[in-house]
């Protein structure tokens, strides 16, 4: 079944205000990380921290994301635009977010917080890893609805129609009239792996289902970090082989090589090397959070 895609990435407009989908689907990525850390701080998964001490965490976290992941975007793959248009790195709304700059971004912010807490860097990452997946999930939906990163060309009878993938003749079209050509079969040929939509599950739901069940009981130090890093690195490399690269960038080698798989060999490398560090490491055992006096149970 090909599918056209026709949806306003504009989700609300009051006047000269208008809120995109894409900022609503971080917004609902930090609410599920915010409702499922909570979850974890009441178990006790990090001994010594309240749930004003998380939120301090996740709020420097949003600052790693949001910082991290438009600073990564230039640096990665915009450093070129940003040449010929300097105020393009405060353009968030634009879209451009690199999810590896979010990382380091996140990183940074989690070694400060622990580091103010004395709390070992990795018990704070293992605790974190599991709040990340809905996130991400979030974000590829967002992309989906902005109609972009779609993925190449299929001939598998399936996909869907990106108007902003189109061939320049077809790009002035209105909604209407694009629909008439849809309906007539000829932008059949135009179809695309919904790329964005693969990422969303694979990242999101698949990644969040084996890593919450992963650390429903207490794992060695390294080891919930180590599986995160591993999942995501190895589903964004085989995600690639459909999507299409960055059109600043193209392929950097053999014909297929993007920078997004260049960026997760190591991601890939690192999981690896935490899972096998995690078999000599100490197991942090929880300690749940009693209730207030007077709370009922």
């Amino acid at each position: 079944m090909i599918v056209l895609h026709q949806i306003d990435p504009i989700a609300i407009s009051l006047g000269p205000v208008r809120v995109h989908w894409y900022g609503l689907m971080y917004l609902l990525g930090f609410l599920a990380a915010w409702w499922l850390g909570h979850r974890r701080i009441r178990a006790g998964r990090l001994p010594g921290v309240d749930g004003n001490a998380f939120s301090d965490l996740l709020f420097y976290a949003m600052l790693g994301v949001v910082l991290g992941g438009r600073l990564g975007y230039v640096l990665f793959y915009g450093l070129g635009e940003l040449v010929r248009d300097p105020l393009m790195i405060v353009r968030v709304w634009d879209g451009g977010m690199s999810f590896h700059g979010g990382l380091i971004g996140v990183l940074v912010a989690a070694w400060l917080w622990s580091r103010a807490r004395k709390l070992h860097f990795f018990d704070t990452m293992d605790f974190i890893a599991p709040l990340v997946p809905p996130g991400l999930g979030f974000g590829r939906l967002g992309n989906y609805v902005g109609g972009e990163l779609w993925g190449k060309y299929t001939e598998a009878g399936w996909g869907v129609v990106f108007p902003t993938g189109l061939p320049e003749a077809y790009r002035g079209l209105d909604p209407a009239a694009l629909k008439a050509q849809f309906d007539a079969g000829a932008l059949d040929a135009f179809a695309r792996h919904p790329s964005q939509l693969y990422q969303a599950f694979l990242e999101g739901l698949v990644m969040f289902a084996v890593l919450w069940w992963f650390s429903a009981r207490p794992r060695p130090r390294y080891a919930v970090s180590g599986m995160f890093a591993l999942l995501y690195g190895g589903f964004r490399f085989l995600v690639e082989f459909v999507r299409v690269p960055d059109a600043q960038l193209g392929y950097l080698a053999f014909g297929w090589l993007t920078m997004g798989q260049v960026l997760s060999l190591p991601l890939v490398a690192l999981g690896l090397f935490l899972l096998w560090r995690s078999h000599t490491a100490p197991v942090l055992q929880p300690q749940p959070v009693a209730p207030a006096r007077g709370a009922t149970p």
